[in-house]
């Protein structure tokens, strides 16, 4: 069942779960929801004492993984209009011609067409095509550093995500968004080394933002970078 706190001017809404446990306990997943799992005989006032009591916590929770939400794409496909690639801004050239290509020189985007219709889709598959190639070159060496600690992943796969820039299954398969190759190469380096640190430890505890800082020390840079991006 769902339940909810104020918290200054923020509304808390968390669903909570009766398990056969001895104390309370708080999860923020990466979709930003919330779980609590208490004792059968807690009392929902005494829930929601504890959960205020952690509210600044969850909240802070809830802004890191706001990091790897990407933003909604409001970016127009004519002539003339910016995006991104590995961090740089190109304008794109619309040209119709009799085959469907594109490819980008100098500061352009050169997008090849038989139908103004298609822009779109063919940049998005054409950013979905280097994504995989940048990413498994980027995630190579980064790979091979994680090594040391006896983990590697099953493999880097591409999928569109809506609210995550990338993921870590249980299994050790690595998911990163394609909209990840927008941005620069620090960020994607960022995020392959977040789900690496996974491999080593799952939650997001103390080990795990120490092993972080370790192996991408500049990580805060390019996580406020990346909460840019859009």
């Amino acid at each position: 069942m769902e339940y909810s706190i104020n918290f200054g001017s923020r509304k808390i809404v968390y669903t909570l779960l009766y398990t056969n446990r001895k104390t309370l306990g708080i999860t923020v997943n990466p979709d930003m929801r919330i779980v609590v799992k208490a004792p059968e005989n807690s009392s929902i006032d005494l829930i929601a004492t504890k959960v205020r009591k952690r509210a600044a916590w969850i909240i802070k929770q809830q802004n890191f993984f706001l990091t790897f939400h990407p933003k909604p794409n409001d970016k127009k496909y004519v002539s003339g209009e910016s995006h991104f690639y590995i961090g740089k801004q190109y304008r794109i050239e619309v040209i119709e011609g009799k085959k469907n290509e594109v490819s980008y020189k100098g500061r352009y985007i050169q997008i090849t067409t038989k139908n103004k219709s298609n822009v779109e889709k063919l940049l998005n598959d054409w950013y979905k095509i280097k994504a995989k190639e940048k990413f498994e070159e980027i995630a190579s060496p980064l790979i091979d550093k994680f090594n040391k600690y006896g983990v590697e992943p099953s493999g880097i796969y591409i999928q569109s995500m809506k609210t995550r820039w990338g993921s870590c299954t249980p299994k050790g398969k690595i998911i990163l968004n394609p909209e990840l190759i927008k941005t620069p190469k620090g960020c994607i380096e960022y995020v392959v080394i977040h789900e690496l640190c996974h491999l080593v430890h799952h939650s997001h505890n103390q080990k795990f933002f120490d092993l972080q800082a370790k192996e991408c020390p500049l990580w805060e840079r390019w996580k406020k970078k990346l909460e840019q991006f859009g």
